[in-house]
């Protein structure tokens, strides 16, 4: 399907989020007059309880990793816990500050964003405004990346530090598959032809309910809508396209789409035994580890569709209730810096892109992030798709249990 507005250039996107200003109340307008000095002496010491998702290995050696230059360089320990489901972090800290736990919180530092994000800020559970405040924050790519401002159509307001950037990307084995679908309307076309041979992950896994933006974004002509906060009104005309859509798509699904896996790992290692044509994923470098690591052949490559396909930043963000709000702030700079971040996006490590400028860094920093491009990385990225706003991705995954989940 043709539409007219394949995808929001970076400033309207920007002068689109920008007016949607929150009059949302704020766990905290400041953190001081404290100098970064101050803060580092404060921290010295003090335990960071950072909650985490844990899935990863690759992820959870990469914070292994930062706990030691912590507390080698700044007397800060890092201490990791491993979440399956951050709404999980979110309904805890809302349990405290509902018990009147306002200064002794159980987590410190959490990995968030999209509804996370907005369920803590609307309901006043988080610390700040603090994250511009960072000394590495100089070297974010706010203009080229402006996701690092604008959580799922949010604006951030200095209450969340950003760390990595996401956009969904696919991958094939091109001895198979030499000429896979590079748009919404191709894959459907893709799957007709190859039955049994495509599926996505049972929402609200994440990168399932990913695959319904990606599909609802290019079959929206006018997205509008879509970045405003979720109105009950507009949801039956807004989402009817991507409903009609998944009626055609479905009976040429995997298991005639009667059954979905539960995650993008499982349709990953169905791509591996050769039992599906195609893969996707919300880490561009994803299928270049996982080819590094001898789990997918070198013939696999990565790609995005031609008119742009999802993308977010992910963020450290400081619960209200913290007990060392200093500390969080000293981890969060680290993992901003260039030293950590460079680390973070080298294939070996994890993979993970970065938020920041090589060109607002030193040379000597900037070099680090000269890498030579792996195999099974993205050749050609394709425009960046914003999120919608965070609150249209529960009713949306409701809906689509309630047509689908049975």
């Amino acid at each position: 399907m043709k539409v007219s507005m394949p995808h929001l250039n970076r400033r309207q996107f920007s002068r689109n989020a920008l007016v949607m200003t929150s009059s949302l109340p704020l766990a905290s307008l400041s953190f001081g007059q404290s100098t970064w000095s101050e803060i580092e002496r404060k921290a010295r010491g003090q335990t960071v309880v950072l909650n985490a998702w844990g899935g990863s290995e690759r992820i959870n050696a990469y914070l292994a990793w930062a706990g030691v230059e912590l507390q080698k360089q700044f007397g800060v320990t890092l201490q990791h816990v491993k979440v399956t489901d951050t709404a999980d972090v979110v309904k805890r800290v809302r349990n405290e500050k509902a018990a009147g736990r306002n200064t002794d919180g159980s987590v410190d530092l959490v990995w968030i964003n999209g509804e996370n994000f907005l369920a803590m800020k609307r309901e006043a559970m988080l610390f700040g405004p603090w994250a511009e405040n960072l000394p590495s924050f100089k070297y974010v790519d706010v203009q080229g990346k402006p996701t690092t401002r604008i959580d799922f159509a949010e604006p951030v307001q200095g209450l969340e530090a950003p760390w990595g950037m996401a956009q969904l990307t696919f991958f094939a084995d091109r001895s198979k598959t030499p000429n896979p679908p590079r748009s919404t309307a191709a894959l459907l076309e893709f799957a007709k032809a190859n039955a049994g041979r495509v599926t996505y992950s049972k929402p609200p896994n994440f990168h399932g309910t990913t695959f319904l933006k990606q599909a609802l974004m290019d079959l929206t002509a006018d997205r509008a809508e879509l970045y405003k906060p979720y109105d009950a009104a507009a949801f039956a005309k807004v989402t009817e396209p991507l409903w009609k859509h998944l009626d055609a798509l479905h009976p040429h699904l995997w298991r005639g789409g009667k059954q979905f896996p539960a995650n993008a790992a499982a349709i990953r290692q169905m791509m591996a035994d050769g039992e599906l044509s195609l893969s996707f994923t919300f880490n561009p470098n994803e299928a270049a580890n996982e080819i590094a690591a001898g789990r997918l052949s070198a013939n696999v490559i990565s790609y995005q569709f031609d008119s742009g396909t999802i993308g977010n930043t992910h963020f450290l963000a400081i619960p209200f209730n913290s007990k060392v709000k200093e500390a969080s702030q000293v981890v969060a700079n680290f993992l901003l810096s260039p030293t950590a971040q460079a680390r973070k996006g080298d294939i070996k490590v994890w993979g993970d892109p970065t938020v920041l400028s090589p060109t607002k860094m030193s040379p000597q920093d900037a070099a680090l992030f000269n890498t030579a491009r792996a195999p099974g990385q993205v050749e050609k990225f394709a425009p960046v798709i914003p999120e919608p706003h965070g609150s249209w991705v529960d009713p949306i995954e409701k809906e689509w249990l309630r047509r689908y989940g049975a």
